[in-house]
């Protein structure tokens, strides 16, 4: 995280200026939402994913990343904002800046969560923080949720979520760094408008970066449908999935540079030397770092 700190620091924005100590009074807020895990999610999330697994059933473990289909915001039609996000405040910070994204996160697994659980997530603003990019201010909200299941599962996120202004017309984002080389593991992916509407419908995110063209090219000036963190991050712990059935202890993922729906990307992976944990990255048609991720797996 960049941290500034927060007492009295302000940047402007053209809405005005950020007075970082007003959000930073976000910190400490609590929610709590429970949910069950039903079946048909991860039975529409694994065609998705173009996965051959058998129809889930109850007593399943929930494999990693796909709680991701549970608790989803269920705002109301009119409170939804121009972008398709609920407005801004609420839970969160009201963090005026156009453009919000999920920058990575970190979990750690305890027992699985499993199909036909009951579920409690406990959400809180963990830190509010702010820093002078290249382009303008941006604001970082540090969450972290808690969730327990009726039996015995557990798992504890920390999601990382960046708000930043609108490009200037005529700027252009800077190259990615290479992605590191030596996969053992690849996947390539071609992402299209049909496979984004389907992880949007799933996880119920209405952000209209990802399905509508027009609103992602003109009003947030980028030049395709962007792929979702989320999706990028579980599509990473998929391809491991893929390669071994280990329980993970620890996942770890940071994004880097976006990706778009008009080139192909590839996941990318490799274990190490012993064998207890793995290296794990997605790299755009370039060979750009889009995304990187670390997984530690349980003993």
């Amino acid at each position: 995280m960049f941290a500034l700190g927060h007492q009295g620091h302000t940047s402007m924005t053209d809405a005005g200026p950020i007075d970082i100590a007003k959000l930073a009074a976000w910190i400490g807020r609590q929610e709590t939402a429970n949910d069950t895990i039903t079946l048909a999610p991860p039975a529409a999330l694994s065609a998705t994913l173009d996965r051959d697994d058998p129809r889930p059933a109850a007593g399943d473990a929930l494999p990693p990343l796909w709680h991701w289909l549970f608790f989803t915001p269920l705002h109301r039609q009119s409170d939804i904002g121009p972008d398709g996000h609920a407005r801004r405040g609420g839970f969160l910070p009201p963090v005026e800046l156009p453009r919000r994204m999920w920058a990575g996160g970190r979990l750690q697994f305890g027992a699985p969560l499993r199909i036909a659980d009951s579920v409690r997530r406990t959400s809180t603003i963990a830190d509010v923080s702010m820093k002078d990019g290249r382009s303008g201010p941006l604001v970082f909200v540090r969450v972290r949720h808690e969730i327990t299941s009726s039996s015995g599962g557990s798992l504890t996120e920390e999601n990382d979520i960046v708000y930043r202004g609108a490009p200037a017309p005529g700027d252009s984002a800077p190259p990615a760094k290479p992605a590191p080389a030596g996969a053992v593991w690849r996947r390539d992916i071609a992402p299209d408008d049909v496979l984004l509407f389907r992880y949007s419908a799933l996880t119920f995110n209405s952000h209209r970066i990802h399905y509508d063209r027009r609103y992602a090219t003109e009003v947030e000036r980028y030049p395709g449908l962007v792929v979702h963190g989320p999706l990028i991050a579980t599509l990473i712990a998929d391809l491991l999935r893929r390669q071994t059935m280990r329980p993970m202890r620890a996942f770890n993922f940071r994004a880097v540079s976006p990706l778009f729906d008009i080139a192909p990307f590839a996941i990318c992976g490799a274990p190490n030397a012993d064998g207890t944990a793995a290296r794990l990255w997605a790299q755009n048609a370039s060979g750009g770092l889009a995304m990187e991720a670390d997984a530690t797996f349980a003993a």
